[in-house]
This record gives C-alpha cells, sequence and structure tokens, in this order.
C-alpha cells in the first residue's frame, strides 16, 4: 500500500507518498481501507519531530480515519467487513490501510458522509473526554474554547451548546469569529484587540496554548473551576499562581488522548457513541469541513493548517 511518510524532522516537504509494507488486523483488530484522514495539530508536531507515534502504533501520521471494513480479527463481533466506519487511531491514518482496535471504532453517523466523517472521531473524542468526564461540563455553566475556529473549538462550541452551555470562545478574525458565532458561540473573544479573561468567568476551559496562556485561564477561572490542558502551542513552561488556585478551589488538569491505554480509549469511544453519535445524527452538532486535500498532497495540507487560516477540519482523501 501507500501511505505518507515521513523522511526526516523538517519543513512540510519532508513527507512523502510512497510504498510501505500493507498492515493486518491482529486479534481484536479491525483493517479499514481509508477513505479519508485528517490534519490535527499533532500531526505537524511529529512531522517536527517532537512528538514520536507511541510504542507499537503505526509511524506514519494521521489521528483518525473513515472507511470500509477489509478485514477483522479474531474476536471481533462489529464491525464487519464491509461496514462503513469512521475510527480514533495512535496513527498510521494516512495511508491506503490501518489496523485499529475494535474499540476504536465508530459506525458513521446518521446524516454524515464516509469522507466528512473522518474529520469526527479525534474532535469528538477529545472534546467529550475533557470538556464533559474530566472537565464535568454541565447545563447552565460556560464554556470557554480557545482556538474556536479550530476543529477542537468548532465541535467544542456545538457540542457544549446543544448540552446547555453557554459557550465563549477565542479567535484571530472578524471572519473566524461571525464564523463561530452561526456555530452557537455566545461570545467571539478577537485576542488580538480583546483580553479573554474580560468575559468571564468560565467554569471550563479547553486550551490549546499551554504556557503562555496558563496565568490568566488560572484568573479567568469561576470559582470551583476547571482548566483543561490539550495543546502546548504557546509553550511548556509557566509560573502557576496556587495560591489563585486554592482560593477559587480550581483545578488544571493537563491531559493527552493518544498515548492512553486501548481500553481508556475504547472507553471514550463508547462515551461518543452514547452522548455524541445522538446530537450528530439530530443535526445540532455536524462535522466542519473548511477543505479536502488530496493524501499524496499532505505537505500541502500542513502548510495550510500551519497558516491558521482555516475553519474546521482539513482533510486527506485517498
Amino acid at each position: 500500500m501507500r501511505a505518507i511518510v515521513i523522511r526526516e524532522p523538517g519543513d512540510p516537504d519532508v513527507l512523502e507518498w510512497t510504498t510501505v509494507p500493507e498492515p493486518a488486523a491482529g486479534p481484536g483488530e479491525v483493517l479499514i481501507d481509508v477513505a479519508a484522514s485528517a490534519v490535527n495539530r499533532a500531526d505537524v508536531m511529529q512531522r517536527l519531530g517532537f512528538y514520536p507515534p507511541p510504542e507499537g502504533a503505526p509511524p506514519y501520521p494521521g489521528l483518525e480515519v473513515s472507511g470500509r471494513v477489509a478485514e477483522v480479527g479474531d474476536g471481533v463481533a462489529w464491525p464487519r467487513v464491509g461496514d462503513e466506519v469512521c475510527a480514533l487511531l495512535a496513527g498510521g491514518g494516512y495511508a491506503e490501510r490501518v489496523a485499529v482496535p475494535a474499540g476504536q471504532v465508530l459506525p458513521l453517523p446518521d446524516g454524515v458522509d464516509l469522507v466528512d466523517a473522518a474529520g469526527l472521531p479525534e474532535v469528538a473524542s477529545t472534546v467529550w473526554s475533557n470538556v464533559f468526564m474530566l472537565g464535568g461540563l454541565r447545563a447552565g455553566e460556560t464554556l470557554l474554547a480557545h482556538g474556536g475556529g479550530s476543529g477542537i473549538g468548532t465541535f467544542a462550541i456545538q457540542l457544549a451548546k446543544a448540552r446547555g452551555a453557554r459557550v465563549v470562545c477565542t479567535v484571530g478574525s472578524a471572519e473566524k469569529a461571525e464564523r463561530c458565532r452561526a456555530l452557537g458561540a455566545d461570545v467571539a473573544v478577537n485576542y488580538r484587540t480583546e483580553d479573554f479573561v474580560d468575559a468571564g468567568p468560565y467554569d471550563v476551559i479547553l486550551d490549546l496554548i499551554g504556557a503562555k496562556y496558563l496565568a490568566r485561564n488560572v484568573d479567568a477561572l469561576a470559582v470551583g473551576g476547571r482548566l483543561m490542558i490539550i495543546g502546548l502551542q504557546g509553550g511548556t513552561k509557566a509560573e502557576l499562581d496556587i495560591g489563585t488556585l486554592l482560593r477559587k478551589r480550581a483545578m488544571v488538569h493537563p491531559t493527552s488522548l493518544r498515548s492512553r491505554p486501548v481500553r481508556e480509549k475504547a472507553e471514550i469511544v463508547a462515551g461518543v457513541r452514547e452522548n455524541v453519535w445522538p446530537l450528530i445524527a439530530s443535526g445540532d452538532v455536524r462535522p466542519v469541513v473548511d477543505r479536502l486535500v488530496p493524501m499524496a498532497d499532505a505537505a500541502r495540507a500542513h502548510e495550510l493548517l500551519e497558516q491558521s487560516g482555516h475553519v474546521g477540519k482539513i482533510l486527506l482523501t485517498v
């Protein structure tokens, strides 16, 4: 089969569409003929040499796919060969085929086509696990989603709104602010001209930035607030005012999805299927796709992601 190989750490042009050994479905796994994958910031970090795949994962980038089941391993009752599915991966999505534990596979939500479904597993699992499972966002509370125009942001806005929360997001342009409000954001803060702290306090903050925003995020938390850090675009080291956390009885919880054990990922995916998929089927939440790029042109897709002009997901099609 063909896959995107990272020749060496570097710029997007190190991504090469080339022939590699074909995977097989082991016990408890399914083999998927990939229709599409999606570009995530983690893929860029892997390309730069800062985020290697977990042990046992394929070396190729790609944390989610959609496609058709080509083969099932021993012990798999669902899905079946020929089923159209999407899946959360530890890696290997930039390829024509990928093997994945059956517990990380999802049926296509009603009303979503096969290609668009590729942009759902990673964002749905990330938002569900961080904002709701760990962050405990409840109806009537306020969520701040940093990077409102990103794949994570556009999904978090919709899901939190559909579950009865007030939603604030940060964006870098008036155009993105308008798009986010159309998705349900109550307030869109342009971080270039406004301070998101002023629009708080927030019960849950979903943060992609890390160190650069740590102090202001803590200042912006409500009493009992929960700061969920899922990205490090703004660095890894910052000073934390524990006194402020104590006074607010607040929590700072950095977390990642990719390195979790298979059992934990299966629990998250099961929660997504039970709680999120019905909201997609009803139309309350929908995939937001910025554009489609042929997988062989993954370098171009990475350039677009790093320019940050997109809204929603950039998908790679086979």
